[in-house]
This record gives structure tokens, sequence and C-alpha cells, in this order.
């Protein structure tokens, strides 16, 4: 490492921290910025008809204005590449990664009506060094749960940084292709200024388990099936995927993919060599009758218990080809991500009343995790012997945990900040701190029609759920200075039914009481007017409801 380099680097994390999902990050010199991922995340159960959550760009806006940018992709996940075509819809960069990677960008671009785009994509190769303006990146080979993920070696004028990206050490990979440890090692002798690191599973001691083990799990699943076996996953786990697959081949089993996301992944993974089983071994939904029940293998989507995923349509009677028997065995080879456990849950439910058999969590190696744990953590810590850590990829309590995991392999505490998505942290020779803070947040995204949501909907949106909405129509007379007839009031989300009727009569009270006591000339503007009875009606309802509900008046004067 040259300590004598005045170099100056900063690094910004726009999505993935504080939260699990939506990586996105920026690593900018004096004139190039490289964006680091452009991952989606998923909405709450408050962000109602929300389907998915994509960073701010607003930062990216500013960037284009002044220096050369460039997106660098480190691996194929959701959580990575989601956001790539809402990016891409408001701004436009040369994009470099893997060729796995790229397709899956490529099939997202199609969907979004953004093809003439894949012009933008630069295929990069393993070990070598890519000129990205002043900066040199190189992608290094890891393993994590999808093909073709990679680690990053960043040469800057600061100096080497290397980012880690989501990784696990699986010394015994389904196709033995395991972490490049001996280029991250050559990384280390030469000295590393900074090291960005996965947090994902910090809390986690020992090391994650191979993906070999769930082969083995399988070998018993496919043993103990009678009927038919129903295996779902993450569509883009090729390697759980490709180990049900040969399990079905070796036991005489036809093999059907359903769901969009599912056909599509294994589609492109068979395109560039990933998966290399025969065509005779597949089948169409259509041709599943044709076969007995213990020659099916049926491979899908919905291990989250997605509502329209192709599992989830099969346990409600409502898949057009599918329908469940006793004999069957679901096979959930999949953890709920977090907030996703309800539906998971509902799921498995659904599939017992139908009288499957479910595999799920009593089988210890039915799914195991692509992050690495507290072991292989610390050995990527000695490897490199960075100067200065930032832990990434993962909620306040995952970074602080591996940061005193860093600390224990010697990299010393002044020398490791715990950001927060927006801080701008920049990155010399001789110190590291936070510069400043940078414009973030969530943008909503309705999947139906792949538009965005606007914030002030989705608080409207929120506002009626939690405290309802009260409708009031009334005329009122200019000369007697009351109301003509009755007032029509209507509300959702306030009082029962049944107590409409004593409800409406509250609020006529209100509003004649509210008559009575106002100045003739007050009569004159009927927005005044609305105004005061929307406050008279919320104090009654804060008085009586302890609610803050949603009050739209409709004042005629006559």
């Amino acid at each position: 490492m040259d300590m004598a380099s005045k170099g100056k680097i900063r690094f910004t994390p726009l999505g993935g921290l504080g939260e699990i999902g939506g990586n996105m990050a920026v690593l900018e010199t004096e004139s190039t910025a490289i964006i680091i991922d452009v991952g989606m995340s998923f909405p709450d159960e408050t962000m109602h008809g929300v389907d998915i959550l994509v960073p701010d760009f607003s930062y990216l806006h500013t960037l284009k204005k002044e220096k050369d940018v460039y997106i660098v992709i480190t691996h194929g996940h959701e959580d990575h590449i989601g956001a790539m075509p809402y990016l891409f819809k408001e701004l436009q960069f040369p994009i470099y990664g893997t060729p796995l990677a790229l397709a899956m960008i490529e099939n997202k671009f199609n969907e979004h009506g953004l093809s003439q785009y894949a012009k933008n994509f630069n295929f990069v190769t393993m070990r070598k060094q890519h000129q990205l303006g002043d900066m040199r990146v190189e992608w290094i080979h890891n393993t994590h749960s999808i093909i073709d993920a990679c680690s990053l070696a960043i040469e800057t004028p600061a100096g080497i940084l290397i980012h880690t990206a989501d990784f696990k050490v699986d010394h015994t990979p389904v196709d033995d292709y395991t972490m490049d440890l001996r280029r991250l090692a050559y990384y280390g002798e030469k000295g590393v200024l900074c090291l960005f690191s996965d947090s994902t599973n910090s809390h986690n001691p020992g090391a994650t388990k191979s993906e070999k083990v769930v082969g083995k799990t399988f070998d018993t699943l496919f043993d103990l099936a009678k009927g038919r076996v129903i295996m779902s996953t993450f569509s883009s786990n090729v390697h759980r995927i490709v180990q049900a697959m040969e399990r079905g081949v070796l036991h005489g089993r036809k093999i059907c993919v359903i769901g969009r996301s599912m056909e599509r992944n294994i589609e492109t993974n068979r395109a560039l060599g990933f998966v290399d089983i025969a065509d005779k071994h597949f089948i169409e939904v259509h041709e599943v009758p044709k076969y007995a029940d213990h020659e099916v293998l049926i491979v899908t989507t919905g291990s989250q218990g997605e509502t329209m995923a192709a599992l989830n349509r099969m346990a409600t009677d409502e898949h057009r080809h599918i329908k469940l028997k006793p004999n069957d065995t679901v096979i959930i080879s999949a953890s709920a991500i977090p907030g996703n456990e309800a539906s998971v849950s509902s799921l498995m439910n659904k599939l017992m009343k139908a009288g499957c058999t479910v595999r799920y969590k009593e089988f210890t190696d039915i799914h195991v995790s692509g992050h690495a744990g507290q072991e292989e953590q610390k050995l990527i810590l000695r490897l490199i012997q960075p100067k200065f850590f930032l832990p990434v990829h993962g909620e306040y309590n995952h970074i602080a945990k591996h940061a005193k995991t860093a600390v224990e392999c010697g990299v010393d505490e002044r020398n490791i900040l715990l950001m927060s998505d927006g801080d701008q942290i920049e990155i010399t020779t001789k110190y590291l701190k936070k510069a400043k803070t940078v414009k973030t947040g969530k943008t909503y995204i309705d999947n139906q029609n792949n538009k965005t949501i606007e914030n002030d909907v989705v608080l409207d949106r929120q506002k009626l759920a939690e405290d309802g909405i009260i409708n009031v129509v009334a005329q009122i007379s200019q000369s007697t200075q009351k109301v003509i007839g009755k007032p029509i009031v209507s509300t959702h989300g306030i009082v029962a039914d049944k107590e409409d009727k004593k409800f409406q009569k509250e609020i006529e009270v209100i509003i004649e009481t509210l008559l009575l006591n106002m100045k003739p000339e007050a009569l004159k503007n009927h927005k005044d007017i609305e105004n005061d009875i929307r406050n008279s009606i919320r104090k009654h309802i804060v008085r009586t409801k302890k609610r803050y509900p949603l009050i739209i008046p409709t004042i005629f004067i006559v």
C-alpha cells in the first residue's frame, strides 16, 4: 500500500444498510463514479398496494452532470439488480457484469420495453482488470446462492479496495467452482486500504453449510415420496434447482417447470450452459396427467407464500393445470424472508388442508443460507488485512456485530465506521471519515402496471387503513342559517353499520350547533364553512374515538 498517495475516494450507500435488500452504493473519485449494484426491496404491510421498493436515484442525477458514471453488478439476485429497469427509465450508463447477471438484467429490460439498452452491456472476465475511468475493477469469483456471483477488487487513486458483495465460503459447491481465495490473498499481500464485507449472517457462529448438503436431504425426501414431488425454492437458486432435477432424473421422474420467473431463469441458465439436463427429461405442464404420480417432479415458484405464485394457486385450487392430491409431497426449500413469515405459514396451512405431505423445517438441511457466518467473515478479514473496514449489507445490528468480529481479527476499532444509507464516507490513506449526507429514500412501485406510486398516495392509503374516512354532504340556507333537510353522512372504518344512524345524528347536532354560533357573514364563503365543520367533527372524533380520520365535508349554500 502506498501510504504517500494523495488520492481521495468517497463511498456512499444508497440502499442496503438498515435493511435487508435494496443494495446500491456509489464509489467515486474526482472524475469517475461507479454504481455497485441496483437492487430492490420489499414493502412492509403498511404500504398498501405497493409491490416493490426501489432506491431514490436523485443523487445519480447529480453525478451524471459531473462525472463519468459506470454500473458494476456483482450478481443477479433481485436485491442487487431488481431496480435496474426503473433506473434506466431515468438514466442510462454502461453496465459491467458476468454473463448470467447481464442475461437476467436483459430479461428485465425486455419485460419493461427497454431492450434497446442491451447495447450498454459489457461482459467481464474473472481475474481481469477492467478500466472504468480512473479506477480498475476486477471481478473475483465467490460462492453464493446464485451462479456467477463475484467479489470486487478495485484499484483507485487512493489505494486498493475489496468489496466481497454477498458471499459464503463453500469448499464443496455443486459445480466445484470454489471461491477464489487465492486472488483475495494476493490482494491482501499487496495491501488493501479498505474492505467492504457482507454482514447478513454476522450473528451466526461457525460457518454456513455447503449447498451440497441440501442434495443429501433431497436424496432422503425423494426416497420417501410415493406420489408427485413438488419442489419450491427461489427461482435464482439454480444449484438448488439442479440438485432437485438430478434426483428427479435418478428416480425416473419427468421434470415440469412452472412459474414465469422459474421458467425464464432455467431457460437462461440452460442457454449459458449452467444447467446440463437433456430436453428429453422435461415435460410441459399440460403433459403432467399423462404420467403416473411417481413419475413426476414439479419445480415451481412460491416458496415465500406469494399470492400470485404458482404454488399458492395450487394450494387454493386456482391453478389451471395442477390440482393437488393427498399423496403429493411438497418440498419448500427456502427460509422465509423477514416479513414473509405469515405468508409462508398461511401457505403451509393451505397445503396441509389439501392433504399433502409438506417438507419444510423439520429437515435441518432442506435449506442453507448463501451468506457467510462468523468464521468465514474472519477468514476474509485475515486474508485481506485491511487498514479500514466498512461492514455493509444488513441492518444496524448486523453491521455492528460484524465490526466486533473485525476488531477480534486485528482491525483497529478507530478504523471502522458503521454507516447508514446516505452517509458519504471519505477514504484516504491517512483517515476514514463521514464527509456529508446525501438524499436517499425509497420509490414505491405497483407491479401491476410497473408504475411509480407517489408518496402522498401511500400516506393517504395508510391514513384510510388506520383511521378511516367520513364524508358529509349538506345544504345550508343562507337566509335561515340552518341545514336544509338532513345532512348525508357516510363513514368507512369509523363506526359499525348498526351505529350509522346514531353517528349521523351526532354529526347533525355538531353542524347545527356550529351554525347557531356563526356570524351571518361567515356563510358567504362555503370553503371556510367546510373547514369549520371539518375541525368540529375532528374534535368530536378525537374525543370519542381517539382516531384521526380523513374528513371530507361538501357544503352547498342556497
